[in-house]
């Protein structure tokens, strides 16, 4: 089958990037309803979303703690939002992040690209996610089952090389 030229990421054809809807809060994320307002409207031809889940780390961890940055951490999102639907020819993008106390099995963060073509949706919430394990400020600190609190979580190596390929892209 003959690849279509919006099908090619930033190869596509020039659009008036989406402006993004950005929330951090602490209540649950209704994925649903925010994945059925973005695939509305007929435009859409592909709509990739991505659920983040606290694990509990084989059993060992009762909670995880997000605290963020207000204002900047919005802001950074934002940035890193417009930078997505500036590179693909996206129709929509939403990211919302959670903080505050979040147990094994509930969602922390949720992203969604809506495009025309599917191969931009893919590439473009891949690179949301990417930066916002790297750029957004949040910090998490596990609570563990045993009622003691463990240490602020390091980043990850292979977080920076994940983000570090679309600088080469």
């Amino acid at each position: 089958m003959k690849q279509h030229p919006d099908d090619a990421g930033s190869q596509g054809s020039a659009h008036a990037p989406a402006r993004p809807t950005v929330r951090v809060e602490t209540g649950r994320i209704d994925m649903a309803a925010e994945t059925a307002r973005l695939s509305g409207g007929g435009a859409v031809g592909g709509l990739v979303t991505f659920s983040g889940y606290c694990r509990d780390e084989g059993g060992r961890l009762a909670a995880l703690e997000l605290e963020h940055y207000p204002g900047m951490a919005e802001r950074e999102i934002e940035k890193i939002a417009l930078e997505a639907a500036g590179r693909w020819p996206l129709l929509a993008v939403t990211a919302i992040h959670r903080t505050g106390m979040i147990s094994p099995g509930e969602e922390i963060v949720f992203v969604a690209c809506a495009s025309e073509h599917r191969q931009a949706a893919f590439e473009a919430a891949s690179f949301l996610m990417d930066f916002l394990k790297t750029r957004a400020p949040f910090w998490k600190r596990e609570h563990l089952v045993d009622g003691t609190a463990g240490g602020w979580v390091e980043s990850k190596d292979t977080d920076d090389a994940a983000a570090d390929k679309w600088h080469r892209l």
